[in-house]
């Protein structure tokens, strides 16, 4: 790597120069938000929503929730309590219309 601001160049990959402390490398920060989700969702969108949050399958999340629910005991009320909780995520966004072709149509026989 090269700093930019005092020209030193580094073997290794860092975050910040240990010459100046100019940053040279900004990690991305994603806003995540817990949110129900309104495309996958079988009751109310929780176990969704937790997957959307944690990158997991929604299935697995799912059948994790049953378990506890049945196992454990707490899985039925810490649901209710979600569902209460969570707001709905986003709107799904409206995929783009596909283009029709250009090539010549036959008309209709009667």
């Amino acid at each position: 790597m090269f700093c930019p601001q005092c020209g030193k160049e580094h073997k290794e990959r860092i975050n910040f120069c240990c010459n100046c402390g100019t940053a040279l490398f900004t990690p991305v920060s994603v806003n995540k938000k817990l949110t129900r989700s309104i495309q996958d969702k079988k009751i109310a969108g929780v176990c969704s929503g937790f997957a959307e949050y944690l990158d997991l399958d929604p299935t697995l999340v799912r059948l994790v929730w049953v378990m506890a629910a049945f196992f454990a005991g707490w899985g039925f009320i810490a649901y209710l309590i979600a569902w209460i909780v969570m707001p709905y995520g986003p709107p799904p966004q409206p995929v783009a219309a596909a283009v029709p072709s250009s090539a010549p149509q036959v008309a209709p026989s009667r």
